[in-house]
């Protein structure tokens, strides 16, 4: 397995399927942005709505990542065969069931990597790796949330610093691809830059790195495999 097949398979399905991807990304960055957006006009403008704004916020948000998290990994399965199979309502549905468990191991991978690399940056990054593949773990082979960490785990080992390139580049073209979107956006009236920006910015973004660290589980899954018998 190496860096440039993961990268390369991930931006041949990201763009012979973008339009896809970016609907379903737009469909949850829509919700939380518009919330986002009225709360920064609220802060902004001292409006008394601001808390209650701002636990809207925080609950779409969370649910709103992981959902889409799910939902992603959802889709990318289903193109990688070439073609596309089930209906984006479809997808949603189908992630429903696992949205808790997503929340959870996303809240928890959040917090040690949070952690890890507030103490001595390494730890985190180590973290960041060895749980790189933990969502599609949860949606694709139905994992606990303590199973997801070990079997992410267990797939990475011996392809440690392949795995943290990949989660590297595609986070470094992420953000260099958002910063530019949304500085693109910026001569809108505050709440149409975030709501219209950072959406479009979001739903652009997103689905690339989702796509990579699904590949980068079947791939790991691959390779993890042992030969078939002749």
């Amino acid at each position: 397995m190496s860096i440039g097949a993961v990268l390369d398979e991930a931006w041949s399905l990201y763009t012979k399927f973008f339009l896809r991807f970016f609907l379903i990304a737009v469909i949850v960055f829509a919700v939380v942005n518009a919330i986002y957006g009225l709360l920064v006009v609220a802060v902004e403008s001292g409006d008394g709505t601001t808390a209650l704004l701002a636990l809207a916020g925080v609950a779409a948000s969370v649910i709103g990542t992981y959902w889409l998290q799910g939902a992603l990994v959802f889709a990318v399965e289903d193109a990688r065969d070439g073609r596309i199979d089930t209906p984006i309502g479809e997808i949603f549905r189908k992630v429903a069931p696992l949205l808790v468990t997503l929340i959870l191991a996303g809240l928890l991978a959040g917090i040690g990597i949070a952690l890890g690399l507030l103490l001595l940056i390494v730890p985190g990054l180590y973290l960041l790796t060895i749980w790189a593949v933990v969502a599609p773990a949860i949606v694709v082979e139905g994992k606990s949330v303590g199973e997801a960490f070990s079997r992410s785990r267990e797939l990475v080992r011996g392809h440690g610093w392949t795995v943290f390139a990949i989660v590297l580049v595609t986070a470094i073209l992420g953000g260099i691809a958002s910063g530019l979107l949304q500085v693109a956006f910026s001569f809108l009236p505050r709440f149409l830059e975030i709501f219209v920006g950072g959406t479009i910015a979001s739903a652009v973004v997103a689905p690339f790195t989702a796509t990579a660290l699904t590949v980068l589980f079947f791939r790991l899954r691959e390779a993890s495999s042992p030969p078939a018998e002749l």
